[in-house]
Order: structure tokens, then sequence, then C-alpha cells
């Protein structure tokens, strides 16, 4: 039996791990995400930045040769540019109203890696999703809810912003930041863990 381990502070990625009915430790990864160069493919980028974060956290784990570190990272992507998480309001509100009326692209990459044997298997997710117009009043008034000031593109779909959405095309998991199906699916499929 493998010990899973999570290398993320998410709330989110920790609730959703937990529908899979694995059993689990978090392990915030220390890694240095400005070392990936932003200027790749945004699918390459990334599972870049998830193995990053699963090698971080493998090195806490040295000694556990049954580890199975799982590590994810979401970006919101506009015109092929990276929203990440909001500086400021101001830059919140800049974010909100580009997306606004528009499709947008979220990216999430999952990195399973397996202490035994090194060996490690990456994975990209791409969901299209589409804002309705907003208003600048609605935008101030999310923002000032608190939610986008910790999201990529400044928005969560699993909570109030979800009234922001007018459809998505693609895995609603993977918009908030772990694409479960692709997750079981490396899981099963690549380590040998059985989730149904």
């Amino acid at each position: 039996m493998s010990d899973f381990i999570l290398a993320s502070a998410s709330p989110r990625r920790k609730e959703l791990l937990e529908r899979l009915g694995i059993d689990f430790e978090i392990i915030v990864s220390e890694a240095n995400e400005g070392s990936i160069p932003k200027d790749i493919p945004v699918k390459l980028y990334v599972q870049e930045l998830a193995m990053l974060k699963a090698c971080a956290a493998a090195r806490q784990v040295l000694k556990n040769k049954n580890a199975l570190v799982i590590a994810a990272d979401t970006v919101v992507t506009l015109d092929g540019e990276v929203l990440g998480k909001p500086k400021d309001g101001e830059d919140a509100f800049n974010m909100l109203k580009s997306l606004s009326g528009r499709c947008h692209e979220v990216y999430t990459g999952i990195c399973v890696m397996r202490m035994r044997d090194a060996k490690t298997v990456c994975r990209a997710v791409k969901t299209d999703v589409r804002f309705k117009e907003l208003t600048d009043e609605k935008v101030r008034a999310y923002i000032a809810t608190g939610e986008p000031m910790d999201k990529a593109g400044a928005y969560g779909i699993q909570g109030i912003g979800a009234v922001l959405v007018d459809g998505i095309d693609g895995d609603y998991f993977n918009v908030v930041g772990l694409p479960l199906a692709a997750l079981s699916d490396v899981l099963e499929n690549e380590f040998d863990v059985e989730i149904l």
C-alpha cells in the first residue's frame, strides 16, 4: 500500500483529493515557482510547475519508499497571457474586466512521483470557461468578498465566483484546481492504484 502525499497548501485540492477516498498527508512544497520560464507553451509550463512542486515535497519524504507524491498547478490564460493571482484589488479588477464576456482557458498540470523508483508522470488538462458580461459594480462587489485574492485569474468557480460564469467546456474540477478524472487515470494506469 502506498502512502500518499499531497504537495499543496490549497484547501480546494485537499477537498478534491479527499473525494477519491485516498488517505493522504499534506506537505507544503517550498518550490521556487519563478525558476520556470514563462515563455514555454502553457501545457508544458503547468506540468513543469507541478513537477517542481512534487520534487520539492519528495525531498522531505526521501526515506518513505512507499510514498506517492501528488502535485498540481493551475493557471488561467486569456489571449495566450497567463493570469496569476492578483497582486491587489486593482489587479483583480483589471483581470476580471478582461475576462468579462469572453472565453478563457484554465490549465492544470498534475504530477505523480513514486519514491521507490522515481517514476514520474505528468499531465496537463485544459478547460474553456465563458464569463458573463460583468458590470464594474458587479466586479467591485465580487472583489469586496475577498474571494478573488488568492486565486489564479481572480475568481473561484467553486464559490460565489460561480455567478460570473456563463458556462464551461471541459472538466469542472480542473477549474477548481485538481482534475480528478485525469489524476485517477494516472494513478490507476501508471501506478496500479485502484480508485474504484
